[in-house]
C-alpha cells in the first residue's frame, strides 16, 4: 500500500504558474514510478507526467514544454512545475505510483486523493 501527501493545488490565472508536490510512503517497489494524472469535469482521467526512480520521464503532449516533473535524488517526493497555465489545465490532479512493470504496461496501481487546480482566463 502507498500513501500520498499532495500539496500545491489552487487557483492561478492563465499564463501563470503553480507547483504541485507529492510525497509517497510505501515500498520501494511500489513507488518505482511516480507521476500525476488529471481529470477535468466530464472527461476521463489522463496522464500528465510521470517519472521513474531512474528519472526517465513521460509527458502528455498537451503539457510538453510547459510542465516539468522532477524527482530529486530519486527519492519518493516528486514535483510538477506547471508554467504557462491554460484554462484547459483546470482539473483534479492525482499523484500516482506503480511498480515498474505495471507502469510500462500503463497500469497505475496506487492513487492519491487529488488536488484541485483551477486556471482562470
Amino acid at each position: 500500500q502507498v500513501q500520498f501527501q499532495e500539496s500545491g493545488g489552487g487557483l492561478a490565472q492563465a499564463g501563470g504558474s503553480l507547483t504541485l508536490t507529492c510525497a509517497a510512503s510505501g515500498s520501494v517497489y511500489d513507488t518505482a514510478a511516480m507521476g500525476w494524472y488529471r481529470q477535468a469535469p466530464g472527461k476521463q482521467r489522463e496522464l500528465v507526467a510521470a517519472i521513474t526512480r531512474g528519472t526517465a520521464t513521460r509527458y502528455a503532449q498537451a503539457v510538453e514544454g510547459r510542465f516539468t516533473i522532477s524527482r530529486p535524488n530519486s527519492k519518493d517526493v516528486i514535483y510538477l512545475q506547471m508554467h504557462e497555465l491554460k484554462p484547459e489545465d483546470t482539473a483534479v490532479y492525482y499523484c500516482v505510483s506503480a511498480r515498474l512493470g505495471a507502469y510500462y504496461s500503463n497500469e497505475i496501481e496506487y492513487w492519491g486523493q487529488g488536488t484541485q487546480v483551477t486556471v482562470s482566463s
